[in-house]
C-alpha cells in the first residue's frame, strides 16, 4: 500500500493505462501543456507526447464528438471536462451518440470512451459551476456513471472505466483532489464497476450515498456513534450499474435508510434509490426512507447561503434520528 492523494491516484491510473494500451489517449482543455486544471494529467505530456495527450479548444461539444468518433474507430479516448458543469454543452454527443451507438448498430460498434472531470460544488463557484450532474447521465441507458470517493476507489474505478467497452461518465469530487488515502501498490489494481462498498459497518440505520457525500456520511456516522447509534455507510461507487444487492442487504440488516446526495431532490438519484428500496424491501422497513439533498435552488455564491444549501453532516444526523424516531 502507498499513501497518495486522490489527484495522484487518478494520475497513476491514467499513466498505467496509457502505458498498458497504446490506444488510450487523453484530450481536454489544458490537459497537456498546463498539466490539467487540477493537475491530474501532470507529467503525461512529457511521457506520452502530444499525439496522446491533446489540448483541446474551449469547445466541449466538439472535442467530445471527436472522442466519440475515435472510440467508434477503435481507440479508447479519455475526455476531460474541466468541470462536469461544462459537459452540459456536450450532452448531445454523450447521450445521442456515445450512449446509443452500440444499440443502434446491433452491437457491432462499441464506444469505449471515458468522460471524466470534477463534479458538484467546490467553494463559492456560484450556480453555473456548482451543479451535481449525475442525473443528466444516469437517466440515459447506455452510459455508465461512476463516482469515486477515495483515492483507492479513484484509481481502481478509473482503470476499470478505461478498459470498459461502454461509455463511462467518471465524476470526480472537486473538493477531493487533495484527500489522502492508501492505494494498493499494483499496476493491475482494478475495481469492477457496479460493486458498492460498505465504508462503515453498522446495525441501526443505513446511510446510502455516493461520491463526495461519502465523507459527509462518515462524519455523521461518527457523531451518531457518540449518541449510541450504529450507522452503516454504503458507498455505491457507481450509480449505473447499481449494486442492488448491497443496497437491499444493508437495508434488510438495519431496517432503516437515509439517502444522501449532493444534487437536487427533484428526480434525483435518491428518488430512484427510494423507489428501489420501497419496491424490494418494503416489508423490511421500520420507517420511511428519508433523503438529504441540496436545497432546491441554484447554488448561492454567498458563503453562508452556500453552506445552508449543501447537505451537511448535521442534516444527515437529523435524518437518521428521524427514521429512528429519536
Amino acid at each position: 500500500m502507498a499513501e497518495m492523494t486522490y489527484r495522484d491516484a487518478l494520475n497513476e491510473a491514467l499513466r498505467e493505462e496509457m502505458a498498458r494500451d497504446p490506444d488510450v489517449f487523453l484530450m481536454g482543455e489544458e490537459v497537456a501543456e498546463y498539466d490539467g486544471a487540477y493537475k491530474v494529467s501532470k507529467g503525461l505530456l512529457d511521457e506520452f507526447g502530444d499525439r496522446r495527450v491533446v489540448d483541446s479548444p474551449i469547445a466541449e461539444l466538439g472535442f467530445a464528438g471527436l472522442g466519440v468518433g475515435a472510440a467508434m474507430a477503435g481507440l479508447r479516448p479519455v475526455i476531460e471536462f474541466m468541470t462536469f458543469n461544462f459537459s452540459i454543452l456536450a450532452l448531445d454527443q454523450v447521450i445521442n451518440h456515445a450512449a446509443k451507438i452500440r444499440y443502434m448498430s446491433a452491437g457491432q460498434i462499441p464506444c469505449p470512451i471515458v468522460f471524466r472531470g470534477p463534479n458538484g460544488a467546490a467553494l463559492q463557484l456560484s450556480a453555473q459551476h456548482s451543479q451535481a450532474c449525475e442525473t443528466y447521465y444516469v437517466h440515459a441507458p447506455g452510459v455508465k456513471v461512476v463516482t469515486p470517493a477515495t483515492p483507492a476507489d479513484a484509481k481502481g474505478l478509473l482503470k476499470a472505466s478505461i478498459r470498459d467497452e461502454d461509455p463511462v461518465a467518471f465524476m470526480e469530487g472537486e473538493l477531493l483532489y487533495n484527500v489522502k488515502g492508501e492505494v494498493p501498490d499494483d499496476d493491475d489494481f482494478v475495481i469492477p464497476l457496479g460493486v458498492a462498498d460498505v465504508k462503515r459497518s453498522g446495525d441501526d440505520v443505513s446511510i446510502l450515498t455516493h461520491g463526495k457525500m461519502v465523507h459527509v456520511a462518515l462524519q455523521a456516522a461518527r457523531t451518531l456513534e457518540r449518541d449510541g447509534v450504529s450507522a452503516e455507510v454504503v458507498d455505491l461507487r457507481s450509480i449505473r450499474p447499481l449494486d442492488v444487492d448491497a443496497i437491499l442487504g444493508s437495508v434488510r440488516k438495519t431496517n432503516r435508510a437515509v439517502y444522501v446526495e449532493e444534487g437536487w431532490a427533484f428526480a434525483g438519484v435518491g428518488a430512484q434509490i427510494v423507489a428501489l428500496v420501497q419496491d424490494e424491501a418494503f416489508d423490511d422497513l421500520d420507517a420511511p426512507v428519508v433523503r438529504v439533498t441540496q436545497a432546491d435552488v441554484p447554488m448561492p455564491y454567498a458563503k453562508n447561503l452556500e453552506q445552508l444549501a449543501k447537505p451537511s453532516a448535521q442534516r444527515v444526523v437529523d435524518a437518521c434520528n428521524r427514521v429512528l424516531y429519536r
